[in-house]
């Protein structure tokens, strides 16, 4: 059983007279930068000076710099950066200047847990990672709400690790509706799975499964767009508030007997084999290789010709079409 974290737990007071920097500015580093600063802590911002979220953090108030003056100036790191640039950034333009007693921190582990970064052993290592998008993290602790979040220890050089982890989830909202404890290795291994088995690639190629079944029987391209993607969301915001219970408490007794009798035959004992096969993947480093590989050195040919041909689908020119009626998606 995971313990569970609040604010009561955490001693915000262990970021006193230190300075954060975050690195990056998107979804989540507005979030960590403006949660932080309102808590009380020093933050400064690192970003490239030609990149379009300068004069947005700017205009929140925060203190911007170059990436390296913002490394010089901090005694806690937050690397918020894709994946697939982090560890050249950290390398580059962070590292040199990280001092004994230093503390590094990531909101995913994949860049230290697969290699890719090798801290040097007189600093801390630590992930706070929020488990919702970054403009939640910002609009719940704007409310006096937060997002649970993930904390773990890679490196614990000072001792304190673990307080400043929590001093940062807490600085950021996450005490107020709990805290996690896990590892680096659990953290990328479950969210990599999560992603590609289920999340991201499980549905999405679920969806269109269903989609091209219907039009190749001679359905019409709009109601098959509604009854296998446009609804998907209806049933996920059932499962979000109160399980798979709640969900079939909802729906029609119709649609919860072929819930029962049809799911088991889509996620056959082969598809479950899969599965063990892509997270063996995952676990071996075999999905980082292929993924680091494919985007070194600016090399996105496969990706981006992936991206490309999935984009062309009929279904997003069908779904494109029918968004234009629901002017709630418009805001």
């Amino acid at each position: 059983m995971i313990k569970k974290y609040y604010d009561s737990d955490c001693n915000l007071g262990m970021l006193d007279g230190k300075t954060v920097a975050i690195i990056g500015y998107g979804s989540q580093g507005h979030a960590h930068a403006q949660n932080l600063k309102e808590s009380g802590v020093k933050v400064v911002v690192g970003l490239r000076k030609s990149s379009a979220s300068w004069a947005k953090a700017q205009e929140a108030g925060l203190n911007v710099m170059e990436v390296e003056d913002a490394a010089k100036a901090a005694d806690i790191v937050m690397m918020l950066v894709p994946d697939e640039v982090s560890a050249d950034i950290y390398n580059k333009q962070v590292a040199p200047y990280m001092e004994e007693g230093n503390v590094l921190c990531y909101a995913h582990g994949f860049n230290i847990h697969f290699g890719l970064v090798k801290p040097a052993a007189n600093i801390d290592v630590i992930m706070i990672a929020p488990k919702g998008p970054g403009h939640t993290v910002r609009s719940q602790y704007l409310e006096g709400k937060g997002v649970p979040s993930l904390i773990a220890i890679y490196q614990d050089f000072s001792g304190k690790a673990k307080d400043i982890a929590l001093a940062y989830a807490s600085g950021i909202g996450a005490g107020r509706a709990g805290i996690l404890e896990t590892t680096f290795r659990e953290e990328t291994e479950t969210d990599l799975f999560g992603e590609q088995a289920v999340l991201c690639g499980g549905v999405t190629e679920l969806m269109k499964a269903g989609f091209e079944t219907l039009v190749g029987a001679g359905y019409a391209p709009e109601m098959a767009y509604f009854e296998t993607i446009h609804e998907m969301k209806l049933i996920v915001d059932l499962i979000n508030q109160g399980g798979f219970g709640y969900m079939r408490y909802s729906i029609s007794n119709t649609a919860e007997y072929g819930d029962y009798r049809t799911g088991r035959r889509l996620i056959t004992d082969a598809t479950r084999k899969e599965m063990k096969q892509i997270l063996r993947e995952i676990q071996d480093g075999t999905f980082a290789s292929e993924f680091v590989q494919e985007f070194s050195a600016g090399r996105k040919a496969k990706f981006l010709a992936t991206r490309r041909m999935e984009s062309e689908h009929q279904l997003e020119k069908v779904g494109a079409e029918l968004r234009q009626m629901m002017s709630w998606l418009k805001k």
